[in-house]
Protein backbone atom coordinates (compact mmCIF):
# COMPACT_ATOMS: atom_id res chain seq x y z
CA UNK A 1 0.00 0.00 0.00
CA UNK A 2 2.78 2.27 1.07
CA UNK A 3 4.58 1.52 -2.83
CA UNK A 4 1.47 2.59 -4.37
CA UNK A 5 1.71 5.81 -6.46
CA UNK A 6 -0.80 8.24 -6.15
CA UNK A 7 -2.74 8.99 -8.87
CA UNK A 8 -3.67 12.81 -9.93
CA UNK A 9 -6.92 13.66 -9.50
CA UNK A 10 -9.49 13.39 -12.14
CA UNK A 11 -9.88 16.57 -14.47
CA UNK A 12 -13.18 18.57 -13.89
CA UNK A 13 -15.93 17.55 -16.78
CA UNK A 14 -14.97 20.78 -18.95
CA UNK A 15 -17.96 20.05 -20.73
CA UNK A 16 -20.92 20.16 -17.43
CA UNK A 17 -19.29 22.86 -16.67
CA UNK A 18 -19.48 25.00 -20.42
CA UNK A 19 -23.06 24.01 -20.12
CA UNK A 20 -23.82 25.41 -16.78
CA UNK A 21 -23.94 29.12 -17.89
CA UNK A 22 -25.87 28.93 -20.71
CA UNK A 23 -28.21 26.07 -18.68
CA UNK A 24 -29.22 28.79 -16.08
CA UNK A 25 -29.84 31.67 -18.89
CA UNK A 26 -31.91 29.23 -20.48
CA UNK A 27 -34.00 28.91 -16.94
CA UNK A 28 -33.51 32.01 -16.23
CA UNK A 29 -35.20 33.07 -19.44
CA UNK A 30 -37.92 30.17 -19.08
CA UNK A 31 -39.77 32.31 -16.11
CA UNK A 32 -40.93 35.39 -18.06
CA UNK A 33 -41.68 33.27 -21.59
CA UNK A 34 -44.34 31.45 -19.42
CA UNK A 35 -45.87 34.56 -18.52
CA UNK A 36 -45.38 35.54 -22.50
CA UNK A 37 -47.21 32.14 -23.22
CA UNK A 38 -49.62 32.90 -20.93
CA UNK A 39 -50.49 36.18 -22.11
CA UNK A 40 -50.88 35.35 -25.98
CA UNK A 41 -52.81 32.20 -25.09
CA UNK A 42 -54.90 34.95 -23.32
CA UNK A 43 -55.22 37.32 -26.28
CA UNK A 44 -55.70 34.39 -28.96
CA UNK A 45 -58.65 33.02 -26.42
CA UNK A 46 -60.05 36.61 -26.01
CA UNK A 47 -59.84 36.49 -22.08
CA UNK A 48 -59.20 40.20 -20.78
CA UNK A 49 -58.98 38.93 -17.23
CA UNK A 50 -57.70 41.86 -15.39
CA UNK A 51 -58.75 45.21 -16.14
CA UNK A 52 -55.35 46.41 -16.37
CA UNK A 53 -55.22 43.68 -19.23
CA UNK A 54 -57.68 46.08 -22.04
CA UNK A 55 -54.87 47.80 -23.15
CA UNK A 56 -53.66 44.61 -24.68
CA UNK A 57 -56.11 44.17 -26.31
CA UNK A 58 -56.87 47.11 -27.91
CA UNK A 59 -53.02 47.01 -29.53
CA UNK A 60 -51.96 43.38 -29.26
CA UNK A 61 -49.15 43.91 -32.19
CA UNK A 62 -46.99 45.36 -29.76
CA UNK A 63 -47.58 43.00 -26.67
CA UNK A 64 -46.95 39.81 -29.40
CA UNK A 65 -44.11 41.01 -30.51
CA UNK A 66 -42.42 41.55 -27.66
CA UNK A 67 -42.98 38.77 -26.21
CA UNK A 68 -41.95 36.72 -29.21
CA UNK A 69 -38.79 38.47 -29.93
CA UNK A 70 -37.86 39.14 -26.54
CA UNK A 71 -38.15 35.13 -26.02
CA UNK A 72 -35.99 34.47 -29.11
CA UNK A 73 -33.29 36.72 -28.13
CA UNK A 74 -33.01 35.38 -24.74
CA UNK A 75 -33.22 31.50 -25.61
CA UNK A 76 -31.14 31.53 -28.31
CA UNK A 77 -28.98 34.29 -26.76
CA UNK A 78 -27.98 31.56 -24.16
CA UNK A 79 -26.10 29.47 -26.44
CA UNK A 80 -23.61 32.01 -27.14
CA UNK A 81 -21.98 31.53 -23.61
CA UNK A 82 -21.43 27.63 -24.47
CA UNK A 83 -17.35 28.21 -25.79
CA UNK A 84 -17.48 24.52 -26.57
CA UNK A 85 -20.61 24.64 -28.51
CA UNK A 86 -19.49 27.16 -30.73
CA UNK A 87 -16.03 25.85 -31.63
CA UNK A 88 -17.82 22.48 -32.79
CA UNK A 89 -20.06 24.34 -34.47
CA UNK A 90 -18.35 27.58 -36.06
CA UNK A 91 -21.13 28.74 -38.20
CA UNK A 92 -23.52 28.56 -35.52
CA UNK A 93 -22.60 32.50 -34.16
CA UNK A 94 -23.40 33.75 -37.69
CA UNK A 95 -26.48 31.86 -38.28
CA UNK A 96 -27.82 32.79 -34.95
CA UNK A 97 -26.80 36.40 -34.99
CA UNK A 98 -29.35 37.09 -38.04
CA UNK A 99 -31.81 36.07 -35.47
CA UNK A 100 -30.29 37.35 -32.54
CA UNK A 101 -29.93 41.22 -33.89
CA UNK A 102 -33.34 41.79 -35.41
CA UNK A 103 -34.98 39.86 -32.36
CA UNK A 104 -33.14 41.99 -29.86
CA UNK A 105 -34.36 44.97 -31.65
CA UNK A 106 -37.66 44.27 -32.26
CA UNK A 107 -38.24 43.34 -28.69
CA UNK A 108 -36.53 46.75 -27.45
CA UNK A 109 -38.46 48.87 -30.12
CA UNK A 110 -41.91 46.95 -28.61
CA UNK A 111 -41.16 47.69 -25.36
CA UNK A 112 -40.62 51.45 -25.83
CA UNK A 113 -43.42 51.55 -27.47
CA UNK A 114 -45.86 49.72 -24.87
CA UNK A 115 -44.08 52.04 -22.41
CA UNK A 116 -45.08 55.07 -23.97
CA UNK A 117 -48.57 55.00 -25.10
CA UNK A 118 -49.87 51.99 -23.59
CA UNK A 119 -52.30 53.18 -21.40
CA UNK A 120 -51.41 52.43 -17.65
CA UNK A 121 -48.19 51.77 -18.34
CA UNK A 122 -47.04 54.06 -15.76
CA UNK A 123 -49.12 52.12 -13.23
CA UNK A 124 -45.05 51.47 -11.67
CA UNK A 125 -44.69 55.25 -11.26
CA UNK A 126 -42.16 57.82 -12.75
CA UNK A 127 -39.54 56.36 -11.72
CA UNK A 128 -39.94 52.62 -13.70
CA UNK A 129 -41.50 54.76 -16.36
CA UNK A 130 -38.05 56.43 -16.60
CA UNK A 131 -36.15 53.20 -16.04
CA UNK A 132 -38.08 51.38 -19.25
CA UNK A 133 -37.69 54.32 -21.26
CA UNK A 134 -33.50 53.98 -20.43
CA UNK A 135 -33.35 50.68 -20.41
CA UNK A 136 -34.97 50.37 -23.64
CA UNK A 137 -32.80 52.68 -25.75
CA UNK A 138 -29.71 51.50 -24.15
CA UNK A 139 -30.91 48.01 -25.32
CA UNK A 140 -31.14 49.75 -29.16
CA UNK A 141 -27.86 51.48 -28.68
CA UNK A 142 -25.84 48.22 -27.81
CA UNK A 143 -27.01 46.54 -30.75
CA UNK A 144 -26.59 48.81 -33.11
CA UNK A 145 -23.43 49.75 -32.11
CA UNK A 146 -22.50 45.64 -32.08
CA UNK A 147 -23.52 45.90 -35.19
CA UNK A 148 -21.49 48.79 -36.67
CA UNK A 149 -18.51 47.13 -34.78
CA UNK A 150 -19.00 43.69 -36.81
CA UNK A 151 -19.31 45.30 -40.02
CA UNK A 152 -15.82 46.59 -39.15
CA UNK A 153 -14.55 43.11 -38.03
CA UNK A 154 -14.12 44.43 -34.19
CA UNK A 155 -14.92 41.25 -32.43
CA UNK A 156 -14.18 41.46 -29.21
CA UNK A 157 -16.49 45.23 -29.28
CA UNK A 158 -18.92 43.30 -30.95
CA UNK A 159 -19.02 40.85 -28.31
CA UNK A 160 -19.24 43.08 -25.28
CA UNK A 161 -21.84 44.97 -26.46
CA UNK A 162 -23.64 42.27 -27.58
CA UNK A 163 -23.48 40.72 -24.00
CA UNK A 164 -24.78 44.52 -22.89
CA UNK A 165 -27.66 43.69 -24.83
CA UNK A 166 -28.45 40.49 -23.39
CA UNK A 167 -28.28 41.53 -19.98
CA UNK A 168 -30.72 44.47 -20.32
CA UNK A 169 -33.22 41.34 -22.30
CA UNK A 170 -33.04 39.61 -19.41
CA UNK A 171 -33.87 41.93 -17.07
CA UNK A 172 -37.13 40.30 -16.90
CA UNK A 173 -36.00 36.67 -15.46
CA UNK A 174 -33.45 38.62 -12.38
CA UNK A 175 -36.17 40.66 -11.83
CA UNK A 176 -38.44 37.69 -10.45
CA UNK A 177 -35.39 36.35 -8.36
CA UNK A 178 -35.14 39.89 -6.98
CA UNK A 179 -39.26 40.12 -6.48
CA UNK A 180 -40.13 36.72 -5.20
CA UNK A 181 -37.96 37.27 -2.07
CA UNK A 182 -39.55 40.67 -1.55
CA UNK A 183 -43.33 38.94 -1.99
CA UNK A 184 -42.55 35.99 0.35
CA UNK A 185 -41.65 38.40 3.20
CA UNK A 186 -43.09 41.97 2.79
CA UNK A 187 -46.34 41.15 0.68
CA UNK A 188 -46.88 42.78 -3.10
CA UNK A 189 -44.38 45.50 -3.13
CA UNK A 190 -45.53 49.23 -3.50
CA UNK A 191 -44.77 51.69 -6.62
CA UNK A 192 -41.60 52.74 -5.21
CA UNK A 193 -40.35 49.54 -4.20
CA UNK A 194 -41.52 47.72 -7.65
CA UNK A 195 -39.28 50.12 -9.16
CA UNK A 196 -36.69 49.53 -6.86
CA UNK A 197 -36.73 46.10 -7.54
CA UNK A 198 -36.75 45.99 -11.04
CA UNK A 199 -34.08 48.72 -11.12
CA UNK A 200 -31.83 46.67 -9.03
CA UNK A 201 -32.67 43.66 -10.91
CA UNK A 202 -31.54 45.66 -14.60
CA UNK A 203 -28.53 46.97 -12.54
CA UNK A 204 -27.58 43.32 -11.30
CA UNK A 205 -27.42 42.13 -14.81
CA UNK A 206 -25.37 45.17 -16.12
CA UNK A 207 -22.75 44.80 -13.17
CA UNK A 208 -22.44 40.97 -14.18
CA UNK A 209 -21.83 41.36 -17.95
CA UNK A 210 -19.15 43.99 -17.20
CA UNK A 211 -17.40 41.11 -15.18
CA UNK A 212 -17.91 39.13 -17.65
CA UNK A 213 -16.68 41.20 -20.62
CA UNK A 214 -13.15 42.21 -18.76
CA UNK A 215 -12.72 38.58 -17.91
CA UNK A 216 -13.51 37.11 -21.04
CA UNK A 217 -13.57 39.19 -23.94
CA UNK A 218 -9.63 40.64 -23.80
CA UNK A 219 -7.78 38.86 -26.75
CA UNK A 220 -11.05 37.92 -28.60
CA UNK A 221 -10.29 40.02 -31.86
CA UNK A 222 -7.03 37.36 -31.71
CA UNK A 223 -8.84 34.18 -31.14
CA UNK A 224 -11.53 35.01 -33.55
CA UNK A 225 -9.39 36.55 -36.10
CA UNK A 226 -7.99 32.60 -36.23
CA UNK A 227 -11.64 31.37 -38.14
CA UNK A 228 -12.42 31.06 -41.16
CA UNK A 229 -14.33 34.30 -42.16
CA UNK A 230 -17.25 32.91 -42.91
CA UNK A 231 -17.36 32.04 -39.38
CA UNK A 232 -16.89 34.99 -37.16
CA UNK A 233 -19.80 36.93 -36.78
Amino acid sequence: MGNRIAQPPRPISTTRFGWLVPASLILLSLIPAAAGVMRLISLAAGDKGAAGDARFFASPIPAVAHILAATVFCLLGAFQFAPRFRRRNPHWHRVAGRLLIPSGLIAAVAGLWMTRFYPNAINGGDLLYSERLVVGAAMILSIVIATLALRRRQFARHGAWMIRAYAIGQGAGTQVLTGLPWMLVMGTPGVTAKAMLMGASWLINITVAEAVIRRWLPGSDRRLAAYPASAAG
